[in-house]
């Protein structure tokens, strides 16, 4: 199996082909371990190595698989304390905003969200004072910045590699109405790209 990480920027805006079945067993087996052998996968999957192999290269060739990595436990790695912060940026200052949170090593996920705040940021220290030095010192000084809030993360519950559609649930359940407020996002905040 290739190792190359696909390059997600020249497959932005471009849809794939609807997945079929075997692509989302494909998927599941690799969300399990991402450096399972093509034969074994094909076995998994039940489908020939060659077609494996050629669906895996599909996969990645049309944006599906985005890459492959190992899952680290943060806090074995050194960096045992994580933090959420929220940003609210100036208005007209997004370009910016998103070009220097993409150069900064430390943030390790950011979503442009809806809601009180702009956007949140993952990041990871070694102690506190790392986030604390993080979030005053870098993120607020920012000239794009208008507030931040940094709340520490005291557990990770569940962190899953990604989802797929038979992961979720169907629910009969009828959602009260006025229950959600969804806000809307103002124009300019689209999706941080990977970094």
């Amino acid at each position: 199996m290739s190792s190359k990480d696909a390059d997600p920027s020249k497959h932005s805006g471009r849809s794939a082909a609807p997945l079929d079945e075997t692509a989302y067993r494909i998927l599941d087996v690799l969300r399990d371990n991402g450096r399972v052998s093509i034969a074994a996968l094909a076995e998994k999957v039940g489908i020939s190595r060659a077609s494996a192999y050629t669906r895996v290269e599909s996969l990645v060739h049309d944006g599906v698989i985005t890459g492959f990595s190992a899952r680290v436990d943060q806090a074995k790695a050194g960096l045992s304390i994580g933090a959420l912060v929220f940003v609210t940026v100036m208005p007209q200052a997004w370009a910016s905003f998103r070009e220097r949170i993409i150069e900064m090593p430390d943030v390790e996920w950011c979503a442009i969200t809806t809601g009180e705040h702009d956007a949140m940021l993952l990041i990871r220290a070694v102690d506190v004072s790392g986030v604390h030095e993080f979030s005053t010192g870098v993120i607020a000084q920012l000239p794009e910045v208008r507030t931040v809030v940094s709340v520490v993360v005291l557990d990770e519950v569940i962190r899953r590699p990604y989802l797929l559609p038979a992961d979720l649930p169907e629910r009969d359940t009828e959602v009260p109405l006025g229950m959600t407020r969804w806000t809307p996002a103002s124009p300019g905040r689209d999706t941080l790209p990977p970094r």
